[in-house]
């Protein structure tokens, strides 16, 4: 049987769900419980894309905190779901992409740096998630963004081959494992200011204006017309 044409597989934060706000309150939280008090929203962009376990690992290193990273991840997580129930928004460009390639028939998942418990809080309940049931959170595989392993494993769930596989990614990590993976790559930078950085030009296609000016039905049309199982698009 010939593969699927093409697969979708989407980040989760800052790409499919507007959480990154979230996510850097409750950082900011974790660590002013360990003393740090400067931790600003810029700082915390630098972290955008990797995952959350290596961003406190990294955090823990640079600000010379004692406890373990894997403690401090389970608060943020804490602190975290607190402040997503009922507040989690999927940005709607983003809904009308998954809709629409749910309705075209392509297989779809999501890929994330995020925990397993944070993926499903943020997706149950959301216009989205129903659609969106194989999920793989960073903590399934050996390494985290920006090495390709969480796209790996989703094309695997799938059962589609790396090549046939399209990612949708907001942070340069995000995309430099998808290619590392061998997949496409779309890229919406969530943080506007990083959008001229040399890997967004690697991108298949690029929104360099991030959510605001991004379209779902040339996104699906792109997709449609790369999906012929050839080596990933550098075209922009």
């Amino acid at each position: 049987m010939r593969p699927a044409a093409a697969a979708l597989v989407f980040d989760l934060d800052g790409t499919l769900v507007d959480s990154e706000p979230h996510y850097y309150e409750a950082n900011r939280r974790v660590l002013a419980g360990q003393g740090v008090r400067d931790f600003s929203w810029e700082r915390y962009t630098h972290y955008i894309g990797i995952g959350a376990l290596d961003a406190l690992a990294a955090q823990r290193a640079e600000y010379r905190i004692a406890t373990p990273a894997e403690e401090l991840l389970a608060e943020q997580d804490r602190v975290y779901l607190e402040l997503i129930r009922g507040r989690i928004e999927v940005f709607p460009g983003m809904a009308r992409l998954v809709e629409l390639a749910h309705a075209a028939g392509l297989p779809m998942a999501v890929a994330s740096g995020s925990t397993r418990e944070a993926i499903d809080a943020a997706l149950t309940g959301s216009a989205v998630g129903a659609l969106l049931p194989v999920r793989v959170s960073a903590e399934e595989v050996p390494r985290g963004k920006p090495a390709p392993d969480v796209f790996e494993a989703a094309a695997h769930r799938l059962g589609v081959p790396p090549q046939r596989c399209v990612v949708v990614e907001d942070a340069a990590p995000g995309v430099t494992a998808a290619l590392a993976a061998g997949m496409r790559c779309v890229a919406v930078p969530s943080v506007l200011r990083a959008a001229d950085e040399p890997v967004f030009a690697s991108a298949g296609l690029c929104f360099p204006g991030g959510q605001e000016t991004f379209d779902a039905e040339a996104v699906l049309a792109w997709v449609r017309e790369r999906a012929d199982g050839a080596a990933p698009a550098t075209d922009s």
